[in-house]
């Protein structure tokens, strides 16, 4: 049977009614486009690395359609289309080197997201992040916005491939001590729903990230949320 898409109102959010879904024990974000809006700083490193190579740039409405993916399919996109494998190589370790310069600042937190994670910490629910961003860069932005927050934090390394691989999901339920069917993943894009599915668990689709409601809604989240405080329902 296929998955029903579940809308959780902001009003149903504060009530005391109980979860069309139960209880969760645990909460797993994706990065970019959940936790952090990060697309200003994707546009501008990009294009210092597109300009140093003698590419031309692109828009902020091109990169946003390359992000998803991790910086290698980022680079890939971006550069031109008869750019060979050097090239891109050469331009994802580029973008790798400028990031400690170019980095996060203009990163931000989405609105309410602090503060629906320190309410769900009281709350009790363990808490962590898995995202195709390369680990170095998770760590990174997560310990400057959300400092000890998380229980565990995860990026694309060797031992996770990039979603919808669901070896991070996994291992991040084992380290989280918490069954898959008991663990809520939440995210912005196809990705998300696909690694939650592949992975055994439920999967919140926010609508305030890089992708819109109605795509979303046609691959079929569990939930479709469109404020933080929404997700506070999906708890007892």
């Amino acid at each position: 049977m296929e998955p029903t898409t579940t809308s959780v109102s902001a009003e149903s959010a504060t009530s005391s009614a109980p979860s069309p879904a139960g209880s969760f024990e645990a909460f797993v974000f994706d990065l970019d486009g959940t936790l952090l809006d990060t697309l200003p700083d994707l546009v501008v490193l990009t294009n210092a690395v597109l300009r140093d190579a003698g590419f031309p740039e692109r828009t902020p409405a091109e990169i946003l359609s390359f992000v998803g993916n991790g910086v290698k399919a980022l680079m890939y996109q971006a550069v031109p289309a008869d750019a060979d494998e050097a090239a891109v190589e050469q331009a994802m370790e580029r973008w790798k080197a400028l990031y400690p310069d170019y980095g996060h600042k203009l990163t931000k937190p989405y609105a309410g997201i602090p503060a629906l994670l320190d309410e769900l910490k009281q709350r009790g629910v363990k808490l962590g992040v898995l995202s195709n961003k390369f680990d170095e860069g998770v760590q990174d932005v997560i310990a400057t916005y959300l400092p000890d927050t998380f229980d565990t934090v995860h990026g694309e390394c060797a031992d996770i491939p990039r979603k919808p691989d669901p070896t991070g999901l996994l291992r991040t339920a084992r380290e989280l001590v918490v069954e898959p069917a008991h663990l809520m993943y939440v995210g912005d894009s196809p990705n998300d729903v696909a690694v939650s599915r592949n992975a055994g668990t439920l999967v919140a689709a926010v609508t305030w990230g890089y992708h819109d409601a109605e795509s979303l809604k046609a691959i079929q989240p569990d939930f479709l949320i469109d404020d933080p405080r929404e997700l506070l329902h999906l708890v007892r």
